[in-house]
């Protein structure tokens, strides 16, 4: 997503090596870069397949942070009516009324074990991960030579089919994502649902295909996770409510 935004700015693409200085390039976008070229090497030098084994791995080792982003998301869902109520219950335009409404919701979340920062502490830990894994795709010099299915991975997808693939994978991605939230933020999730995937298919026509396949997997990916999170929560609230009917 980070990479969707990045595109419309300056990239630093000069190739990256381990010569190559500052913390970020050196700790951060040269491990990931060798780390490519050496799945590559175990692929039998598919950089393609590299970029989607390290999409994947790198996917499942942000796992637990995605959940525990989740978690909290959860529970937060869990509290919202508690939260209008309360604050149907004090005039917002009043500065004192607006504090003791302030205090209210941080016992509400006290009591209910909740932290309001939960959610957002995940997302800053992933971001710089991916997206040093951007700049490492977008500056190994072994992508930019190498050809993959029908593409070329260092320039753009001359059929077009990736850039469209992976904008169709995003919409499908957001569009389960959104499935089960309160219809209150669904709607306010609806403007992205459509502008997100015009985003990456922009991208995609400009920027290399590597790009585009690696936005691409990371939507099938998450698509199979969020799926798989939500039926095991199906299966939890079936559970929970055949014991309430037993009891």
């Amino acid at each position: 997503m980070t990479g969707v935004l990045l595109s419309g700015c300056g990239l630093d693409r000069a190739p990256i090596t381990s010569e190559s200085e500052g913390i970020w390039d050196h700790f951060f976008v040269f491990p990931l870069s060798w780390l490519m070229i050496q799945t590559a090497e175990i692929m039998q030098g598919s950089y393609g397949l590299a970029i989607m084994v390290m999409t994947v791995v790198i996917r499942l080792l942000l796992l637990p942070l995605f959940l525990k982003q989740h978690k909290s998301s959860k529970a937060m869902q869990k509290l919202r009516p508690e939260i209008e109520q309360l604050r149907t219950q004090y005039d917002m335009k009043n500065p004192e009324e607006q504090r003791k409404m302030q205090q209210e919701m941080m016992s509400l979340y006290q009591k209910s074990g909740v932290n309001p920062l939960a959610g957002c502490l995940p997302m800053v830990i992933q971001m710089p991960i991916l997206m040093a894994f951007y700049f490492a795709i977008v500056r190994t010099e072994e992508i930019a030579t190498h050809s993959f299915l029908w593409m070329d991975l260092g320039n753009p997808d001359a059929y077009m089919i990736m850039p469209l693939l992976a904008g169709f994978g995003m919409f499908l991605q957001m569009q389960l994502s959104t499935r089960n939230m309160p219809t209150e933020v669904a709607g306010q999730m609806k403007i992205m649902l459509y502008i997100m995937p015009i985003m990456i298919v922009g991208a995609g026509f400009a920027l290399p295909s590597a790009l585009s396949l690696y936005w691409f997997t990371g939507s099938i990916f998450m698509m199979v996770q969020t799926w798989l999170i939500h039926r095991n929560e199906r299966k939890m609230e079936r559970s929970d409510q055949t014991v309430s009917e037993a009891d």
